[in-house]
């Protein structure tokens, strides 16, 4: 079968969920995920490897937010990488597409808005449910 689009995973109507086809798919959009951070994360090193010494103090404060407000979404960044990472062993493994609380399908509309979805949507809202409950 040729490679599957968004829109053929959005009309699926199919029993056979998380087929090879499914599964390539989403290794694929992982795989391209990953590589956008990588070079996003390249491209920040250069930038603030090239950092100018402004003698300015308000133009300096400005360049230090940009920086700092860089980093953090880098940071964000580092730890989506890392759930990428660990959503590509599960493709590897044969469990993709599965929730990790109930073994249930998570859904191939779920993933395609969050390929690194580990849980279904009612795990997920128990889960911030529970959250919310002990967090106050």
């Amino acid at each position: 079968m040729a490679k599957l689009t968004e829109q053929d995973i959005i009309n699926w109507s199919g029993d056979d969920y998380m087929n090879a086809d499914h599964l390539e798919f989403f290794k694929e959009r992982l795989l391209q995920m990953q590589q956008e951070l990588l070079s996003n994360a390249n491209a920040t090193a250069s930038h603030l490897q090239e950092q100018e010494a402004t003698p300015d103090p308000a133009d300096r404060a400005t360049l230090e937010e940009e920086y700092a407000l860089e980093l953090r979404t880098r940071d964000r960044e580092r730890k989506l990488l890392q759930k990428i990472q660990s959503t590509l062993r599960l493709i590897e493994e044969g469990s993709y597409g599965y929730c990790e609380d109930t073994g249930e399908p998570i859904g191939l509309k779920r993933l395609l808005a969050r390929p690194t979805a580990s849980l279904s949507v009612e795990a997920q809202e128990r889960r911030e449910r529970m959250k919310r409950q002990y967090a106050d």
